[in-house]
């Protein structure tokens, strides 16, 4: 079995014996994603998502039904041990999970084991070693490049290689964690000199994270064809941006103090596994765009290498709260809209020798699509802040006010299988220290 194939775990008939688990959203028992929760005076511990519930990982370990392997790894505080497990360590894990929570007959051991949702603390998922950002999303890329360069909107490396850039490991926070609006350099077109000030054009970005598994020797590329088995999972992804900090300081070694303050994930780690059935074929490009060059290319990868994903993105203002308006939704696309899938953007990580370790995340920068409704920004929506978004209380933005609180969510669908979510990544904005 490989990262694309489906399994007994995906039927859809499959039910849980779990009070609202059957037909959930987000977390139905065909989904089980990893995630590390707290509750009471407890250690974070590992655990498993389960319609509104938890499932205590390390509970289930002491209880001898895993595999010694898996258990050593659910011990943990993080899920850097699990991530680092064998794929099919990790596949055993997810069916032994599943029949626990079908079975009726486990219901009086593992029942007992579960905590509502409502009352644990979600953390990050694992201890974060390394952050690449990359720049796959191609509409986001000729948005933002036509606002610079109306006649030649991608640089000319664009089509050949997957561009990325190493970010700021320690300022990832889970969600609900708010962000504080960052200060920085940032100089007016018809200024003189740069001024230090809280950013005026705050912006979100909406990606896809990707959670490294096993990792590499150093100076030891990873195959192309290989790629799918160092991937452990999926999380959504909010790389907030300072534009105008960005438009100031990104030439010649590009962003720095404009991406690094914070970003936020969701906490939830969605198995390759529990995406099998929403793998599809890679757009085809355009006639004419060069063809990869071979490392980066499989044609395994090329027909499933795609996500069958919905990207939403909702914005709430501290006013629509009050007024118990609901969340305004800005945008809704597929994440198919990537120029080179996430197999692609490892293997070219890894291509020079560099060392991929577990617990490693991986953006896939913005993914945008090509229409107005699927932008994945603000810079993109109100095209540079010269056509300001109407909300429906009346308020308008440009970009990101303090008070505001946007909120990224993902859902993966197909006929014939039932639909699971990545959860939720959300964060409100804090006014500058």
């Amino acid at each position: 079995m490989t990262w694309w194939q489906t399994d007994e775990t995906h039927e859809a008939s499959l039910t849980s014996w779990v009070p609202g688990a059957a037909g959930h959203p987000v977390f139905p028992v065909q989904n089980l994603p990893f995630g590390i929760f707290s509750f009471e005076n407890a250690e974070p511990r590992a655990g498993v998502a389960i319609g509104d519930a938890i499932l205590d990982l390390r509970a289930v370990a002491e209880l001898g039904l895993i595999s010694p392997a898996a258990a050593a790894a659910c011990g943990e505080a993080t899920l850097n041990a699990l991530l680092a497990l064998p794929a099919h360590e990790r596949r055993a894990l997810r069916t032994a999970l599943s029949k626990l929570l079908c079975d009726a007959a486990q219901r009086p051991a593992i029942e007992p084991l579960l905590r509502p949702s409502a009352t644990c603390v979600l953390h990050l998922p694992a201890r974060i070693g390394d952050y690449t950002d990359f720049y796959v999303g191609i509409h986001h890329a000729n948005n933002i490049g036509r606002q610079f360069r109306p006649d030649n909107p991608l640089l000319p490396n664009y089509k050949h290689v997957p561009i990325g850039y190493h970010g700021r490991a320690s300022s990832i926070r889970v969600s609900g964690v708010p962000l504080v609006r960052p200060k920085g350099q940032r100089k007016a077109p018809d200024a003189d000199a740069p001024t230090y000030a809280p950013t005026a054009r705050l912006d979100y970005e909406l990606e896809l994270g990707v959670w490294i598994g096993a990792g590499n020797a150093l100076g030891e590329p990873i195959p192309v064809a290989e790629a799918g088995d160092h991937i452990a999972g999926f999380c959504l992804l909010n790389d907030w941006s300072a534009r105008d900090l960005q438009a100031w300081e990104y030439q010649p070694l590009g962003p720095f103090l404009a991406k690094n303050f914070h970003s936020t994930i969701s906490p939830w780690v969605i198995t390759p596994e529990a995406m099998a059935p929403f793998r599809q074929a890679q757009p085809a490009r355009p006639e004419g765009d060069p063809a990869p060059l071979p490392y980066l290319f499989d044609a395994t990868d090329q027909a499933h290498g795609a996500l069958a994903l919905t990207l939403e993105v909702f914005l709430s203002t501290r006013e629509m709260r009050e007024q118990g308006t609901a969340p305004h939704r800005l945008s809704r696309g597929p994440a198919s809209n990537m120029y080179w899938t996430v197999n692609q953007i490892v293997a070219h990580h890894a291509s020079n020798g560099c060392n991929l370790q577990p617990g490693d995340l991986l953006g896939t920068g913005t993914i945008s699509a090509p229409e107005r409704e699927g932008f994945g920004s603000l810079m993109e929506l109100s095209i540079g802040g010269k056509e300001p978004i109407a909300l429906p209380n009346g308020q308008s933005r440009s970009f990101l006010e303090d008070g505001d609180e946007v909120i990224l969510t993902a859902t993966a669908s197909r006929e014939g299988y039932a639909s699971i979510g990545l959860g939720e990544c959300r964060a409100v904005v804090l006014p500058a220290t």
